[in-house]
């Protein structure tokens, strides 16, 4: 069993270092999550509306964004980091720190949305798009006003999801110097064999995640409006 107070203790000695790492997960995090809504939002609503019998029923465009979707969600995140160190540093400059790890995890960011934005739009009856071309909705608004709203419990739970596991691939950046909570334990507390400052910052990342399923869970329920 570990000693609490020696834990508590362990990570106030570095509490600098784990403010510093927080701040880098957040930031990382938080590019991620800007990158999902701002486009794999529209790429997963374009997923949809290319498929067959969809407003924009396109074969072709639905082939291609879903193979790009499938490759990138396929590949494995640490190798994707390495393969794409030229373009990170034609886009920041370096291809060392936290701004240059959070490009590759916005790519995957925008292959992870797109596919649960898909997957809610798929929810959402038939009717919904039926009773809006009735009503004289141009394709715009039956989007905005319609499919968005029928779907957006479905896409606050999808980002949820998606954003816990941008936290869980933010661990893995510390190869390019990113660094973040999961770095910091890696290095803190793995390498140098300090078990109670590793078990303490875990701790903060269950708390962290948790925190994070229980909001959008909660917001998900609100703007259900079949329960």
């Amino acid at each position: 069993m570990f000693d609490v107070s020696v834990i508590l203790d362990s990570m106030l000695q570095h509490e600098a270092e784990i403010r510093k790492a927080i701040g880098q997960t957040f930031l990382m995090v938080g590019i991620s999550v800007a990158a999902a809504i701002l486009c794999g939002l529209p790429v997963g609503t374009l997923l949809f509306l290319c498929r067959k019998g969809q407003l924009y029923e396109n074969r072709s465009l639905s082939w291609v964004l879903d193979g790009l979707v499938n490759i990138i969600r396929s590949f494995p995140f640490l190798l994707l980091v390495v393969f794409m160190i030229p373009l990170t540093r034609m886009i920041v400059g370096t291809a060392i720190g936290t701004l240059a790890a959070s490009i590759p995890l916005s790519i995957v960011a925008i292959a992870l949305y797109a596919r649960q934005v898909e997957q809610a739009l798929l929810d959402v009856p038939r009717g919904v798009m039926e009773a809006a071309r009735s009503m004289g909705a141009s394709k715009l608004e039956m989007i905005v006003k319609f499919l968005y709203v029928e779907a957006r419990s479905g896409l606050v739970l999808g980002l949820t999801t998606s954003t816990i596991s941008f936290i869980s691939y933010s661990t893995v950046v510390g190869i390019v110097g990113g660094g973040g909570i999961g770095d910091f334990a890696i290095r803190y507390g793995y390498q140098r064999f300090e078990t109670e400052l590793m078990t303490g910052v875990i701790v903060l990342m269950i708390v962290l995640v948790q925190g994070i399923q229980f909001a959008g869970t909660t917001i998900s329920r609100w703007l259900d409006k079949r329960s």
